[in-house]
């Protein structure tokens, strides 16, 4: 079946506009009286979905050219200042929408888990962080990658070996991996069971004694890369085999997602934006997977 960006739009439409009729609570509290809205959230949403695959991080240009790319799919789109307000009172909704997507497939099911994370840097000078808005959630740093301190957060991020998210977190940059670990798994145990048992592959900064014996009593086995006095530990094939999985995970959302050109600078501004990217990627992926694609990853398809 032959995919685009229109078709992927449309079956994200659908599925959203669905699951908003199937779960009234997820609709916003509107007055009785008053001007109803012209645009409803499953579009909106789904036009923000459209903004991060095609590249756009800027609101105010993404809204001059959708108006004139995407009108014969949504005649009417807010301004940027109305598209702002309206987008950032739903990251529930989008946090949400993630869900659903992930669970209507079954690479979800898959009995290997792969976590990691990286830097989503929110400035770039000593002025910059002192007078953020940002101040009190984003810290500074170090980014072994790239070998360079940033100032920012850090996202977390689980995902299958297809690079499906299907768990994530956005934190200061100093927080402990391990203890988001452990409050990911608490928070969304019903991603981290599997009948014969999970197989969690982590990095250096997940492992820990204590965090391996958790998880193990929850019904985890834990792959990860031994110390360096250690010996050995089972299951080294399987951490170089699937290692590289959730590298070019975290390289799509840089690369394609723009995820450190997010623009983000108060709280709510880059949570949603970040929202937005996962929304996107498990989106495609969500599509790709039900029309038969055989990469399920690859977004070469909306990208245009």
């Amino acid at each position: 079946m032959h995919v685009d960006l229109d078709t992927l739009a449309t079956a994200l439409y659908v599925r959203i506009d669905d699951e908003l009729k199937a779960s009234p609570q997820l609709n916003r509290w509107r007055p009785k009286v008053g001007i109803t809205p012209k645009i409803t959230d499953a579009e909106l949403i789904t036009v923000s979905v459209m903004q991060v695959l095609l590249g756009h991080h800027n609101e105010s240009r993404w809204i001059r050219y959708a108006r004139k790319s995407i009108i014969h799919l949504f005649p009417y789109l807010p301004k940027q200042p109305g598209y702002n307000k309206r987008l950032r009172a739903l990251t529930t909704q989008l946090t949400h929408f993630i869900a659903v997507l992930v669970t209507d497939t079954d690479l979800w099911q898959h009995p290997i888990r792969i976590a990691d994370s990286t830097p989503v840097p929110c400035g770039m000078s000593r002025e910059t962080a002192l007078r953020s808005d940002l101040d009190a959630w984003a810290g500074y740093g170090y980014c072994a990658s790239h070998s360079r301190l940033f100032w920012g957060l850090r996202l977390h991020l689980v995902t299958t070996v297809h690079g499906l998210p299907v768990a994530f977190a956005l934190t200061n940059a100093k927080t402990d991996e391990r203890e988001v670990l452990v409050d990911l798994v608490t928070l969304q145990p019903n991603m981290f069971h599997h009948p014969d048992g999970l197989i969690l592959v982590v990095d250096k900064g997940y492992r820990g004694r204590d965090t391996e014996t958790w998880l193990n009593d929850s019904g985890i086995t834990v792959i990860r890369p031994a110390y360096r006095k250690e010996p050995a530990r089972p299951g080294r094939g399987l951490l170089r085999a699937v290692r590289q999985s959730i590298e070019s995970v975290n390289q799509t959302f840089k690369g394609q997602l723009d995820l450190e050109h997010h623009g983000g600078r108060t709280i709510t501004g880059v949570a949603v934006r970040i929202l937005q990217r996962v929304l996107a990627l498990t989106a495609a992926i969500w599509h790709n997977w039900h029309t038969g694609q055989p990469v399920l990853r690859s977004l070469v398809a909306y990208d245009h």
